[in-house]
């Protein structure tokens, strides 16, 4: 293995070692759980994401070949914290919030929910 990817190996896994450690603090100390929401989310995401990518180039450097796994969990990996983090919040919202400190929604659907647009009648469409 040569020296250069050696070099990006330990500087990946620093640098993750880094994020991880920030976000496993942040979980620990912060108090509230809208605040300990981020560290997860955030930091020990992209922590796990370092640990795979020197995986990544750890295993391209050793066998010559590349192997997409790494990368296709690291990809699953940032999209489904957020929405993750979402679900948490609305959680969070629904079951210690007041319910006239609850956004409003139009359609009378709830809070939570996404709803379209009325559809537009006829009148409005013609002009």
């Amino acid at each position: 293995m040569s020296f250069l990817a050696e070099v990006l190996i330990s500087l990946s896994l620093v640098v993750s070692g880094v994020f991880g450690f920030v976000g496993s603090y942040g979980l620990i100390k912060l108090r509230r759980t809208m605040q300990r929401l981020h560290a997860p989310t955030k930091a020990t995401t992209l922590g796990v994401g370092g640990v795979l990518i020197a995986s990544m180039i750890f295993f391209a450097a050793e066998t010559g070949t590349v192997s997409f796994h790494e990368l296709l969990i690291t990809l699953f990996l940032l999209l489904t914290a957020p929405i993750t983090a979402n679900f948490i919040a609305k959680t969070y919202m629904a079951r210690n919030l007041p319910e006239a400190e609850l956004p409003k929604n139009d359609a009378g659907l709830g809070w939570s929910v996404y709803a379209d647009p009325p559809a537009r009648s006829d009148k409005a469409s013609a002009r």
